[in-house]
C-alpha cells in the first residue's frame, strides 16, 4: 500500500518532464535546416564513411563487450549534422534494437531535441562504448580505448558544428578530464577532431538518464539552458513558451 504514492507520483514527475520540455514549446518551422558540411563534401559520400565504420562495428571483438551484445549499436542520424549528441553506452533497449538512445532515456531525449525545433532526423546521435556493459555499468578504460577510435572517426567524418555530451562519462572522454559534470556543463569547450582542424565546440550537459533519476525543475531547468546556449551558438531560433 505504501508504494502506490511513490508510482503515481512518478508518473506525474515524468509527465510535467515530457511537458517541460514539448507541450508547452511551439518549435519554429521552415527555419532550421542543414547547412552543408563544413568539409564541402556530399552528403552521399559522407553516409559511406559511416556506413564502413558501422560495419567494423559490428565485427568488432576487440574487447569482451564484442562476445556479450545481443547487437552493436553503431549510431545513426544525419550525416551532415550540425549538432552531433554523444552518450556514455548502449542500454538494454539499445543493444535489443541495435539504435542508439531508443528506451525511457531515448524517448526523453527526442523530447528536448524537438523542444529545440528539430527532429531527430537534424541530428547525429552515438555513443563512447557502441556495445551495452553487462548491467549497465560504467564504461571501463580498456573498453573505451578499443571503442573510442570508432567514435573518433565518426566525429572526424561528420564535421559537426557542435558536440552535446551527454552525461558525465562522454564529457570527460570527450575532453580528457576528470572534472564532474557540474564543473563541466553550461560551459562551451573544445574537442580536437585532428591537429590540421580547429577545435569542435563542445557542451557538457546532463545525461537524459539522469534527469529521469533526479527529476528537479532545477535540473529540467539547466539542461534546458545548455541547450538554448547550443542553439543560440548555431544562430537558430530558441523555442518560445506557448501562451497557456
Amino acid at each position: 500500500m505504501e508504494k502506490e504514492p511513490d508510482i503515481n507520483k512518478a508518473i506525474r514527475q515524468h509527465a510535467d518532464m515530457d511537458d517541460f520540455f514539448t507541450g508547452g514549446f511551439a518549435p519554429a518551422v521552415g527555419k532550421n535546416k542543414q547547412k552543408k558540411n563544413k568539409a564541402g563534401r556530399p552528403a552521399d559520400k559522407i553516409k559511406v564513411e559511416l556506413e564502413k565504420i558501422d560495419d567494423e562495428v559490428r565485427r568488432c571483438r576487440k574487447c569482451r563487450l564484442g562476445s556479450l551484445r545481443s547487437n552493436a549499436v553503431p549510431g545513426e542520424g544525419n550525416p551532415n549534422a550540425r549538432i552531433m549528441f554523444v552518450g556514455e553506452a548502449p542500454g538494454a533497449d539499445e543493444d535489443a534494437q541495435g539504435r542508439p538512445f531508443v528506451g525511457r532515456a531515448g524517448q526523453l531525449l527526442d523530447k528536448i531535441i524537438i523542444a529545440c525545433g528539430l527532429k531527430r532526423t537534424d541530428v547525429f546521435i552515438a555513443n563512447i562504448l557502441k556495445c551495452r556493459p553487462p548491467e549497465n555499468r560504467d564504461p571501463r578504460p580498456d573498453e573505451i580505448i578499443n571503442c573510442f577510435p570508432y567514435l573518433q572517426r565518426q566525429i572526424e567524418i561528420i564535421n559537426p558544428e557542435i558536440i552535446v555530451a551527454l552525461g558525465a562519462p562522454a564529457a570527460k572522454t570527450l575532453l580528457n578530464t576528470n572534472k564532474s559534470i557540474g564543473q563541466l556543463r553550461g560551459l562551451f569547450h573544445e574537442y580536437y577532431a585532428g591537429l590540421d582542424r580547429p577545435p569542435i565546440k563542445l557542451m557538457p550537459t546532463y545525461h537524459t538518464a539522469y534527469l529521469l533519476r533526479s527529476y528537479t525543475h532545477e535540473n529540467r531547468e539547466r539542461v534546458w539552458e545548455d541547450m538554448k546556449k547550443v542553439l543560440t551558438e548555431l544562430g537558430l531560433p530558441i523555442p518560445q513558451r506557448a501562451k497557456q
